[in-house]
């Protein structure tokens, strides 16, 4: 039921990427994007990626609502930094060592953190479990702790929403 359900919602997401790129909601524009979607999946089949955990709603909701908070602030300040008078930020790449154990997972943490305005991720560590972050202001002690109090709260919403370990299970068991 559970691979029905996620097929269902990767055919509805594509189709809604379709319908967005034309442009346009109408009926045979959303055929024709479910139609080409059930054929990506079909044709072009991605590997299984082992799903374990439940998903916790409550942290999922404060985790958005970070996330869209994080969007806003970030881009207050890189508009400040754009327009401020005087030299340009110092930029720099900082290693964020995470605890997260799903591979989704942490394609998700670094997601969220290249989709914050002022922060990409460079490069992830898959093995040590460190994302490499390009980050715009690094000036001040105070802008790298912001960072990564930032990199923190997020990595702790996705545990509490994805991983907690009274849920979690070893690669291969079933409850």
């Amino acid at each position: 039921m559970r691979a029905l359900g996620l097929r269902i919602f990767a055919i509805s997401a594509l189709t809604l990427v379709w319908v967005l790129l034309w442009g346009r909601f109408s009926v045979p524009n959303i055929v024709m994007g479910a139609v080409v979607a059930t054929v990506i999946l079909v044709v072009l089949p991605m590997p299984p990626v082992p799903v374990q955990g439940r998903l916790h709603l409550i942290p999922l909701i404060k985790l958005i609502g970070l996330f869209g908070w994080y969007l806003a602030v970030s881009s207050i300040q890189l508009m400040w930094l754009a327009v401020r008078p005087g030299p340009p930020p110092q930029t720099g790449v900082l290693r964020v060592e995470l605890s997260i154990k799903s591979d989704l997972v942490l394609v998700l943490a670094s997601a969220i953190t290249t989709l914050i305005p002022g922060s990409m991720v460079l490069e992830i560590d898959q093995v040590r479990r460190i994302l490499y972050c390009h980050v715009i202001d690094v000036g001040s002690p105070q802008s790298v702790a912001r960072f990564y109090h930032q990199a923190r709260q997020v990595e702790r919403l996705l545990i509490d929403a994805f991983e907690r370990d009274e849920d979690w299970q070893p690669a291969g068991r079933t409850a």
